[in-house]
């Protein structure tokens, strides 16, 4: 008995070294490392965005700050030199920090453009800050507008205002670029496809196979022809009228994730209850009508 045992465990030692050495094993380990090591980048990527943006956003509460001091006062004659020098000094400061949080916010977008984290919620964030910025950016301009009606030139100014203009038209374009990639895999993400027809019909487009005696019509999983199905959002599409009396779905679909419900003249509608459920095992969807 002892024996037995020995050479059983000796076997499965045996074995498990097999498996570990195997190139399948291998492979799966390789791949689940590589995983691993995507998520920390990712993980990493994402809280340095975050951390830029919080940067971001406490020097436009100094920019908000330091608005107070910019005003310039409705009164007649020349403005003294403490006044200007005290306006050039105060625009200098924030100039140089709009520059800076114009440069960190394009690099965000390149780096998010670049990266794997599809984030809606940070486009956003990155769009309202840049909406700010931007603000702050027209204030400037305002504040020029102000000093021309005084003939009162800072030199300063105009370069502020070129700069920021030229960076505004920059991020701006970055940005939307960024928000219809986003918005495109959003929809891509969402993107399902029905279609539905008697047995020969869908038989006619290589979309089901089989339907024998023993055996139940399904849809056929590859080679059928795809234009014969309509492209849908799933987040907007919940119910299909199929203008028939009897209907059978041939994808595979949870059961407790749609019903069929008939109308007054006792055509069937194909209602999707949970959506999320409904597409979860296939983005296409087959309805056998008769």
């Amino acid at each position: 008995m002892k024996r037995i045992v020995l050479f059983l465990l000796s076997t499965a030692l045996l074995t498990a070294s097999c498996v570990e050495n195997s190139s399948e094993y291998q492979k799966l380990k390789s791949e689940n490392e590589e995983l691993k090591a995507d998520k920390a980048k990712s993980t990493e990527e994402l809280n340095e965005m975050l951390s830029t943006l919080n940067d971001i956003q406490t020097d436009i509460q100094s920019i908000k700050d330091a608005e107070q001091y910019l005003k310039i006062e409705p009164t007649s004659g020349e403005m003294n030199a403490n006044k200007k020098e005290q306006i050039r000094n105060n625009m200098k400061l924030i100039a140089e920090t709009l520059k800076n949080n114009r440069e960190q916010l394009n690099a965000l977008q390149e780096k998010l453009k670049k990266s794997n984290i599809q984030s809606s919620a940070l486009q956003k964030t990155i769009d309202r800050i840049s909406k700010e910025l931007n603000e702050k950016a027209e204030m400037i301009a305002s504040l020029q507008e102000e000093l021309a009606k005084k003939d009162i030139r800072i030199k300063e100014l105009d370069d502020i205002v070129a700069n920021l203009n030229q960076n505004v038209e920059t991020l701006n374009a970055t940005s939307a670029e960024q928000t219809k990639k986003i918005n495109e895999q959003d929809k891509q993400l969402h993107r399902a496809y029905y279609c539905f027809g008697t047995k020969k019909e869908l038989k006619d487009q290589n979309i089901l196979t089989g339907g024998g005696l023993f055996s139940k019509s399904k849809m056929a999983k590859e080679n059928f022809n795809e234009d014969y199905f309509i492209s849908i959002d799933t987040r907007e599409v919940t119910s299909i009228p199929l203008y028939a009396r009897k209907a059978t779905v041939r994808s595979s679909h949870p059961e407790n994730s749609y019903r069929f419900v008939k109308d007054a003249e006792g055509n069937l509608t194909l209602e999707i209850v949970n959506a999320k459920s409904f597409w979860s095992m296939s983005k296409y969807l087959v309805v056998e009508v008769g």
